[in-house]
């Protein structure tokens, strides 16, 4: 029923792709390009979207607001 064991045939394309993804960490480098998109991604992305979440934490009150009531405390 539903054929035997290892009917599954593999594309020789994303096997090498999945070995290259799992030794990424072998060849990586902080190269300035690298620094620069680390520092981005890892520090200034997260860092400005929690300035934001918090600049507007008490902002805003959705509770009990009626159609012509403003949202704003």
């Amino acid at each position: 029923m539903g054929g035997g064991h290892n009917s599954l045939k593999h594309d020789p394309a994303i096997e090498k792709w999945y070995q290259m993804r799992e030794d990424i960490y072998k060849g990586f480098r902080f190269t300035p390009y690298a620094t620069r998109r680390v520092l981005l991604w890892g520090v200034a992305v997260p860092a400005l979207t929690f300035y934001i979440v918090y600049d507007n934490a008490n902002k805003w009150s959705f509770k009990g607001k009626t159609h012509g009531e403003s949202l704003r405390r």
